[in-house]
This record gives C-alpha cells, sequence and structure tokens, in this order.
C-alpha cells in the first residue's frame, strides 16, 4: 500500500521565484509536487501551508507551530514532509527533535539552494528524495534529506552557502544515503515503540555570545536583565579571557547566581569543547554551575535549551540538557 504523507509547506527557496527585490517565496505546496510527478507512485500527498517564509525569518513560534500541525495529523498519516529554506533549516530541524520525540514515523525536512523553477536546480532531486525516504518502512524520527544525504536533526549543520551538498552531519556519520530512491542505511538505530511525545513551550529568552577577540564583559549587564539562559561560543576548546582583572569571570558567576543557565559551546566546528584541558576553561568551575555542549553542534545547544528551560531550572535543567536526544550529545 502507497504511504499517505503530509507535506507542511513553509517556504524558502525551493518555492521562490524571482521579484524586483530578489528572491521570495512564491510557488504553491501543489506547484511544488507537479515537479515531481515520481512521488506519486510511492505516497498519497496532501498539503498544508501554514506560513511561506524565507527561513529567516523562521523562528521558535514557527518550529511549535511545525511541531502542532504533526501532533494534530500524527493519526491520520505515515509520515511528514517538511519544505524549508537552507538558511535556518538546521535550527528547525534541531528544535524539532526535542518537540517531537520517540516518533515511529518520518519527519523529514528538505529544501533546495536553487529554486524549483531554476533550470540547472536541486530542488527536484530533493524534494523526490525526500518523499521516497519518508514512504520508506524503515524511516522514522526527525531527518534532513539533502543532496542525498539522510542527517539526524539533531546533527545537521548549513555548511556551504551556494554548493548543493549544503548541509554537513557534525561529528557523526549520516545515518543514509538516497540511491535510486531508495535510503542506503549507515546507521540503522531502533524505531521508536509506544507514543509520540510532543512538547509545547520553548524559552525563547537564549542568548548566543560569540566570542571575539577583545569583548568587553559589560555585555553581562544586558545578559543579566534580559535572558534566561547563555550559550557561550567560544574559542577552541573552551574557556573566557581573563583580562580586565577576571571580569568575564565575574559577570558569568553574577549571571549563574540569579538562577540562570550557562552552556559552554565551541566557535570550532568539529571534536567539540573540553573545558577542564586550559586554565582558562577550568575556572569556569568557579563560577557556578556551567553546562558543557561537548560535541553538541550550536544550534541543538541553543534549541536544546529554549526546551529545556521551558521545562526545568538549576539542576533539573542541567540533568534535562545532559539527557541524550537523538545523539546530540555523548
Amino acid at each position: 500500500m502507497k504511504k499517505k504523507i503530509l507535506m507542511i509547506a513553509t517556504g524558502g527557496t525551493i518555492a521562490s521565484k524571482e521579484t524586483s527585490e530578489g528572491l521570495a517565496p512564491a510557488i504553491s505546496p501543489n506547484e511544488l509536487l507537479a515537479c515531481v510527478p515520481e512521488v506519486a507512485e510511492a505516497c498519497d500527498v496532501e498539503t498544508v501551508r501554514p506560513f511561506n517564509l524565507d527561513s529567516t525569518n523562521v523562528y521558535a513560534p514557527h518550529w511549535l507551530e511545525i511541531a502542532s500541525i504533526v501532533e494534530r495529523n500524527y493519526a491520520a498519516y505515515d509520515g511528514f514532509v517538511v519544505t524549508h529554506g537552507t538558511d535556518t533549516m538546521a535550527y528547525t530541524a534541531a528544535a524539532l527533535s526535542y518537540l517531537i520525540q520517540n516518533s515511529a514515523k518520518p519527519v523529514v525536512l528538505t529544501g533546495s539552494q536553487r529554486s524549483v523553477y531554476s533550470r540547472d536546480t536541486d530542488a527536484r532531486r530533493n524534494l523526490s528524495d525526500a518523499f521516497l525516504y519518508c514512504a520508506d518502512s524503515s524511516a522514522y524520527g526527525v531527518r534532513i534529506v539533502f543532496d542525498g544525504s539522510v542527517i539526524l536533526g539533531t546533527r545537521a549543520k548549513k555548511t556551504r552557502t551556494r554548493s548543493f551538498n549544503a548541509f554537513s552531519s557534525i561529528d557523526f556519520p549520516a545515518v543514509a544515503v538516497m540511491r535510486d530512491g531508495r535510503p542506503l542505511r549507515y546507521v540503522s538505530g531502533s524505531r521508536p515503540s509506544g507514543e509520540p511525545k510532543f512538547w509545547h513551550k520553548l524559552d525563547r529568552n537564549v542568548f548566543v555570545l560569540k566570542m571575539i577577540p577583545g569583548l568587553r564583559a559589560d555585555i553581562f549587564d544586558y545578559l543579566c536583565r534580559s535572558c534566561d539562559g547563555l550559550v557561550i561560543e567560544s574559542f577552541g576548546a573552551g574557556g573566557l579571557p581573563d583580562y580586565e582583572d577576571g571580569a568575564f569571570f565575574k559577570g558569568l558567576a553574577r549571571f549563574l547566581a540569579l538562577g540562570k543557565t550557562a552552556v559552554l559551546t565551541t566557535q570550532a566546528e568539529h571534536e567539540g569543547s573540553s573545558m577542564d584541558k586550559y586554565a582558562v576553561g577550568r575556572r569556569l568551575r568557579s563560577c557556578g554551575r556551567v553546562i558543557e555542549a561537548g560535541c553538541m553542534t550550536l544550534e541543538a545547544a541553543v534549541t536544546k535549551l529554549m526546551w529545556v528551560l521551558a521545562l526545568a531550572r538549576g539542576e533539573e535543567a542541567e540533568k534535562l540538557f545532559y539527557t541524550p536526544v537523538e545523539y546530540d550529545i555523548f
């Protein structure tokens, strides 16, 4: 029997046309489907378009809306394909990995680097692969399907702005590749059993502090007033500068003393942080409870912290952050 798939169209380059102000989403879901007629042989597709945006404009309320659509329609469909712009697709995929857990049905995100109506486009292949993967009996969970790769939602990062292989799986293998319309699996995993779990809140008051040489520590005046959670994107293995008489460590200690949560990650794309390697990292231990993201992607660290802080604070938040979800942390 053919699988029944719900396509959730959200805009992005794949659905864009050229305008006087540049590319902008303007193509309907049915127009997109008409470009991949072979999909009809594998699955019956119905469509919904909750919004039609350049993904630069997609953030937490939209992630919650997509998750809500999946939840409301979960019993009626065998899987879900989300068409999405590439710029923030990795954030959306990570967020959905936390908002939709233990799903035995696939939620597949895809898009393209060029509009489906461009002569040399990757849109038709990506769209076809996404539906064919979604219709495969072994598919489950949140995945990105792009340029023939199938990547965990918690492990994806956009690493190229023009090339068709726009997404990489960071510090974890792609779980499969698409060959002749079928997934060739590298990582099988175990299909979840029992009912899926949907979450309905995110704490948007999370800030990413990207360290640059010479940054002033008085940024913590703003952070203490405005944020519930902080992701410090540090240099190398991780740490804070100790110039200005240790002002950064004092600022972080003040932030944590207010009951807020801080996560240390690294600007390096691969191999993760190691807070205890250098003195500038070990000194963080004296500031209070600092969570270490290790080899998590920034996208996963940010969205997981939003999810965690909507549920818990303090020690409970730390435990929840360190609890693995779809191989996001190990």
